[in-house]
C-alpha cells in the first residue's frame, strides 16, 4: 500500500472526492463544483499501482496526521507540465493546452484555474518551467472510512493528534 502526504488547501477538495460533507462556510464565497481524485508527483521508488489501495493522509510525519481515505489508484500515468508555453500532457492519455482546456485540467487537481495552479508551483518549486512525473488518480470509495465534517467555528491551533482530528470530524 502506498501513502500520499497532501497539503492543508487539498483536504476539502479530496474529502469532496471521497463523498465527505463539508461547511460551505469554510471554503468561504467560492463553490467547489467538482472533487479532486489525482496527485502529481515527482518520480519516487514505487508509487500507487492500478488497482490498489492508497491511504491519502494529511500532515503526515506530523503530530496532527489525519487519514483522509483509502481510495483504489484507477490510474498513474507520466505527466508533464510545461509552464512555459502553458500546456500539460499525460502521456498516453490526454493534452491539454488553451484557457477553457488548462482550468479544467487545474480544477481537476484542487485549483480553481490555472493561473492558481501556477502560482501554487511557482511557491513551492520557485521558478520552474518545466515539471515531469506522474499523476495518481483514484477512484470514489464504495464506502468511506468517516464522514467527514469540517467545523470552521473550531480553533485551528491544537495541540495533539486527537485534536486535529476533531477539527476534520
Amino acid at each position: 500500500m502506498v501513502a500520499y502526504s497532501l497539503k492543508k488547501r487539498f483536504v476539502v477538495p479530496i474529502a469532496i472526492g471521497l463523498g465527505a460533507q463539508y461547511d460551505v462556510d469554510f471554503i468561504g464565497d467560492r463553490q467547489f463544483d467538482g472533487a479532486k481524485r489525482q496527485t502529481i508527483r515527482a518520480a519516487r521508488k514505487r508509487h500507487a499501482l492500478p488497482g490498489e489501495e492508497i491511504q491519502l493522509y494529511f500532515g503526515m510525519r506530523t503530530r496532527y496526521c489525519t487519514l483522509l481515505g483509502r481510495p483504489t489508484c484507477t490510474d498513474v500515468a507520466p505527466i508533464a507540465l510545461n509552464f512555459a508555453l502553458e500546456r500539460v500532457t499525460i502521456v498516453g492519455q490526454d493534452s491539454f493546452a488553451g484557457a477553457a482546456r488548462l482550468d479544467l485540467f487545474a480544477q481537476w487537481d484542487g485549483f480553481w484555474d490555472w493561473d492558481e495552479m501556477r502560482e501554487f508551483w511557482r511557491k513551492e518549486h520557485g521558478k520552474l518551467d518545466h515539471f515531469q512525473g506522474f499523476i495518481v488518480s483514484w477512484s470514489k470509495p464504495t464506502r468511506h472510512p468517516a464522514a467527514i465534517r469540517y467545523r470552521p467555528d473550531r480553533p485551528r491551533r491544537v495541540r495533539g493528534t486527537a485534536q486535529a482530528r476533531s477539527l476534520l470530524r
